[in-house]
């Protein structure tokens, strides 16, 4: 595994949940960390918390389905890291409601795909070039292990199609130091999974870091399954 300290880190919703714990797994591997929520009140605590224990830490505020906050993000996120992003974790996302089969509305597809896998992939364009041309970054873009279930086509289909521009992207990355790879978090009792999920948030970890840590030999295009390192 490699070292990561003073890399500069991107978290998208890192408010709570997955995003807030692999957060600070970063700021303990010694990342210099920006950590992403709709409002900069979402990851005050957070925020707080880690600077008292000494690390550096910043926050960006962006509601993800507009295009003029995501805009924002990348300006403030280019100043904060003097445009030097080493690694990106997308990991917000939404969920729209349970529906019946064939009932899903046009919005609900619409605000899936930016959130879920617009965004994410507008994210991977802007810092990809910068990461291949210092040929060092790592992307973690977190999907899901959702199946069999067309009752939330719409999420499901965004992260797939998320995975498709992770796989598309191989030929690219072939050769660097840079990685991109996908994490299935498993089904977590968070506020996306819901309370009848039989994993807890705390499971993520340590499986969360492995596609930060690898090395480059390891290559892009893998998913991995966080509950496979469960303790």
């Amino acid at each position: 595994m490699i070292d990561i300290e003073n890399r500069w880190a991107l978290v998208t919703g890192a408010s709570r949940g997955i995003g807030l714990r692999i957060a600070k797994a970063l700021a303990n591997k010694g990342c210099k960390l920006i950590v992403h929520s709709r409002e900069l009140q979402g990851t005050k605590n957070l925020l707080d918390e880690l600077k008292a224990a000494g690390h550096e830490v910043y926050a960006v505020a962006a509601e993800l389905d507009s295009i003029a906050d995501v805009q924002r993000l990348i300006s403030e996120v280019r100043a904060l890291s003097n445009d030097h992003l080493d690694i990106l974790y997308n990991n917000a996302a939404m969920m729209t409601k349970y529906q019946p089969t064939f009932e899903p509305t046009e919005e609900e597809y619409r605000i899936s795909f930016r959130v879920n896998t617009i965004v994410p992939a507008k994210l991977c364009d802007v810092f990809l070039p910068g990461m291949i041309a210092r040929n060092w970054g790592r992307i973690v873009n977190v999907s899901s292990g959702i199946n069999n279930q067309p009752q939330l086509m719409p999420y499901s289909c965004s992260k797939a199609a998320l995975e498709r521009y992770v796989r598309d992207m191989i030929p690219t990355l072939q050769g660097t130091d840079v990685l991109m790879n996908l994490l299935d978090p498993g089904w977590l009792r968070t506020d996306l999974g819901g309370p009848e999920a039989p994993d807890d948030p705390d499971s993520v970890l340590p499986g969360a870091l492995v596609p930060v840590l690898l090395e480059k030999d390891q290559g892009s295009g893998l998913l991995f399954c966080a509950q496979d390192y469960a303790r």
